[in-house]
C-alpha cells in the first residue's frame, strides 16, 4: 500500500521538479525475475532507478536504516520498506554471500533486483570492472538481465551532499540479456567472468563512460571524533 502510495504521490512529484530523461522502460519485463545491472555514480542512484523504473525494484540496504529511533527513525524505515529495500548486515563476515543469497531469494519470488557490479559509486566518474556476483545470480536464477545507465546522477547528489539538487540526469534501460543455455558445460569462473564482461560492456556501451582497468575499491571509513 505505501509503495502504491509513493508511486501515485512522490514519483510523478519528483519526475516533475527533475524532469529527467527516461529511455528505454520497455525494455524492462512486465513481471518475473529480473536483474537490473547499472552503473553506480551516486548515492541517489538507488533511489534514482526504483523512481523511473516500470516496476518496483528492490536493492540491498544497510540494516541501520531499519534501526532508527524516534520519527526520523520511523520516516526512514517505512521508506526503506516501502521501496522494496532489503536490509543485509554490511558488518556480518558473510555479508557478501547473504546479499547474493537475499537477492536470489527475492528473484526466486518474481521480482525484479537491482545491483551495481562495480561493488561500489565511482569517485572519478569511470566505469569500473564489474564483480562477478551479478553473474553468478543471473545463471543460478535463470533471469535476464537488463543493462542500466546513469548519466549525470553524481551531480544531483555529489559525495558529502545531504540533499539532492536540481539537476537533469539521464536514465537508460538496455535490452535485455538472457544467459539461458549460452554457458552451458562451460567452467563456472570462467562463465561468470564472461556474462559479468558482457554486461559491462552494455552499460558502457550506453553510458560512453571512461573505462578503469580494475576493480573499484570502496573509500575507507573516515575517523570519528
Amino acid at each position: 500500500m505505501l509503495y502504491r502510495a509513493l508511486r501515485v504521490v512522490v514519483r510523478p512529484t519528483a519526475l516533475a521538479i527533475w524532469r529527467p530523461e527516461i529511455i528505454g522502460t520497455d525494455h524492462v519485463p512486465a513481471d518475473g525475475p529480473v536483474i537490473l545491472a547499472s552503473n553506480h555514480l551516486s548515492f541517489a542512484d538507488s533511489l534514482v532507478i526504483p523512481l523511473t523504473s516500470p516496476r518496483q525494484v528492490a536493492f540491498l540496504a544497510k540494516d541501520d536504516y531499519w534501526t532508527g529511533t524516534g520519527l526520523k527513525g520511523l520516516v526512514t524505515r517505512q521508506f526503506f520498506t516501502a521501496i522494496g529495500s532489503i536490509p543485509v548486515d554490511r558488518d556480518d563476515t558473510r555479508a557478501a554471500q547473504l546479499s547474493l543469497d537475499l537477492a536470489l531469494a527475492h528473484l526466486r519470488e518474481g521480482g525484479a533486483f537491482g545491483i551495481y557490479p562495480e561493488g561500489t559509486r565511482s569517485r572519478d566518474g569511470r566505469l569500473y570492472r564489474g564483480r562477478t556476483g551479478v553473474a553468478w545470480l543471473a545463471l543460478t536464477a535463470g533471469c535476464p538481465v537488463v543493462p542500466v545507465a546513469l548519466t549525470d546522477t553524481d551531480k544531483l547528489q555529489p559525495v558529502g551532499a545531504t540533499l539532492p539538487r536540481r539537476i537533469r540526469f539521464r536514465v537508460e534501460f538496455g535490452r535485455p540479456i538472457d544467459f539461458t543455455g549460452r554457458f552451458d558445460g562451460v567452467p563456472a569462473g570462467r562463465a561468470r567472468r564472461a556474462v559479468t564482461d558482457e554486461i559491462m560492456a552494455a552499460i558502457h556501451a550506453m553510458s560512453g563512460q571512461e573505462l578503469a582497468d580494475g576493480y573499484n575499491e570502496r573509500a575507507p571509513e573516515q575517523p570519528t571524533a
